[in-house]
């Protein structure tokens, strides 16, 4: 057969031309940075499982939330400790938690920043899970009011948007529909809509101490081996109210993240979530690849899986590279 006439390599021949043709593009504004409040003050704690990431008392937060304005991240996801914990995860919803407080200090010091709270009860329960328990099943609509009202304390506090974690039936329109009642019309939903059981969550749930103390979370998380329920679960968030929609993880789900971008055109954000971080820090350590190079290549196929929002630890690592002009 003749040589092609096209030859793809052409392209490639100098990093100015990859540039040229490249496909996708990361941009910090495209990046929410996780914190984790904690009780207390002058705590910054380095979280074991989680190379590179703090336990942060409310003061430090502030300093974190500063440097994060520097790098050019627009956005932080507030996840919260309590003092203490018990069966109704009652700190959530204090208007004294830490969570709380972080909101109102961060808005203080760093009004342009836009502060996302994580909206879950796992943090603060004694059993570990994400819902009011009867014996060992989780009962969704008494969960409900509690998850209004862990909402609606972090909007009063000042949070710019809430993020339901949870996976129980019905709670983003429970949400929307109380925030509507006391006149926060304004305040969007970021929804965990195709949030999966799955064991990537291993280090967050370390960093949290949330680890469920019987079963597991498969009677509300999603089974892993279903895409097309995910869509389902995309469908009905939106239908009660959500302004944009998650998939969680990312990386194992790059497909689902692809289905559910064909099937909305609400903003889509994946959360690159801590088991995807530790891997590729772990790895590094052992130097068996460069982070770097792999934290960049992760983060860019997400973002060419049709994400238009990616939730990483990554984020101040990935925006000092984006803006030396590295490249995967």
């Amino acid at each position: 057969m003749p040589f092609p006439t096209y030859r793809t390599r052409r392209l490639r021949e100098s990093p100015a031309l990859r540039r040229l043709v490249q496909e996708t593009h990361l941009t910090p504004s495209e990046l929410i940075l996780p914190l984790f409040i904690v009780p207390g003050h002058g705590i910054r704690q380095e979280i074991a499982s989680l190379p590179g990431q703090y336990h942060l008392s409310v003061d430090q937060a502030v300093t974190e939330a500063k440097a994060v304005v520097d790098h050019g991240i627009p956005a932080v996801l507030l996840f919260g400790l309590p003092e203490s914990k018990d069966p109704l995860g009652r700190e959530a919803y204090s208007p004294t938690g830490a969570v709380q407080q972080a909101v109102h200090a961060i808005k203080q010091a760093v009004p342009a920043l836009v502060v996302i709270t994580d909206v879950c009860l796992c943090e603060y329960t004694d059993h570990g899970h994400c819902g009011v328990v009867d014996g060992e099943r989780i009962v969704n609509d008494l969960t409900l009011e509690l998850l209004q009202r862990t909402a609606l304390s972090h909007v009063e506090a000042g949070a710019d948007m809430v993020a339901p974690s949870d996976m129980m039936d019905g709670r983003v329109g429970a949400i929307r529909a109380c925030l509507d009642d006391k006149g926060y019309y304004q305040i969007p939903i970021m929804a965990y809509a195709a949030k999966y059981a799955s064991s990537f969550y291993g280090p967050f749930r370390e960093a949290v101490q949330s680890t469920p103390q019987f079963g597991d979370r498969r009677s509300y998380q999603m089974d892993p081996a279903n895409a097309r329920e995910a869509v389902r679960e995309v469908q009905l968030d939106i239908a009660e109210g959500a302004d944009i929609v998650m998939v969680k993880p990312a990386l194992p789900y790059l497909d689902v993240i692809a289905r559910v971008r064909q099937s909305t055109d609400l903003p889509l954000a994946a959360y690159n979530v801590s088991g995807e971080y530790a891997m590729i820090k772990a790895a590094a350590r052992l130097g068996w690849l460069d982070e770097e190079r792999a934290m960049l290549e992760a983060l860019t196929s997400i973002k060419r899986a049709g994400a238009d929002i990616i939730i990483t630890y990554f984020a101040k690592e990935a925006v000092r590279l984006l803006e030396r002009g590295a490249a995967w």
